[in-house]
């Protein structure tokens, strides 16, 4: 996979389109997320990859709800970004914003994992600790089959995204939370 858009570069298109704060930390979750999935699913060589398209999977949400993953190529292509760059981008809103579907392992736990890290973050919140650390799969599973915590969650998009990895929802949701620990230890 070449890169044709350096972090340096994506941080600053990201940051042109997206100027709140909670759209921004999203951004650098799936950042990490997706650069944890990559080597933990062996594709270590292309962490770099993987990380870039979580950073940039909503460049065009802030700007244009209504146009979400149409308007990303017109603002992808312009800064550099390959096609399989956009397509990865554009393959987290299928079926919601887009018809481009995710054929790519990375792609397909972009898709998962784009919803379940809010759904993670949000139950983090409700914790004495405020953490994912000491995050349970139970405890976030009781929170899943609550339909008012974190309304915006699609728990429809979590379940199928695991589907499309072969995974059920207990080891997509483990893993996510490993990740999302792993980001918490590196920043403390």
């Amino acid at each position: 996979m070449r890169m044709e858009i350096t972090r340096d570069k994506a941080w600053e298109l990201l940051c042109s389109y997206n100027h709140e704060d909670f759209h921004l930390r999203h951004a650098l979750t799936l950042e990490g997320v997706m650069r944890w999935f990559a080597v933990e699913l062996g594709y270590a060589a292309e962490q770099d990859f993987w990380a870039l398209v979580g950073l940039l999977h909503d460049v065009d949400f802030e700007r244009f709800p209504e146009e979400h993953c149409r308007k990303a190529p017109d603002i992808l292509r312009p800064a550099g970004a390959g096609e399989e760059l956009i397509h990865a981008v554009c393959s987290h809103g299928y079926e919601i914003f887009s018809q481009v579907k995710p054929e790519h392992e990375m792609e397909k736990v972009l898709y998962a994992v784009d919803e379940l890290t809010g759904l993670i973050g949000a139950a983090s919140l409700m914790r004495p600790s405020k953490s994912v650390r000491d995050m349970e799969v139970k405890s976030l599973r009781k929170k899943f089959k609550t339909p008012g915590f974190a309304a915006g969650c699609s728990r429809t998009v979590i379940e199928k995204g695991a589907a499309m990895l072969g995974w059920d929802l207990d080891e997509l949701m483990g893993n996510t939370m490993r990740a999302m620990r792993a980001l918490e230890n590196e920043s403390g």
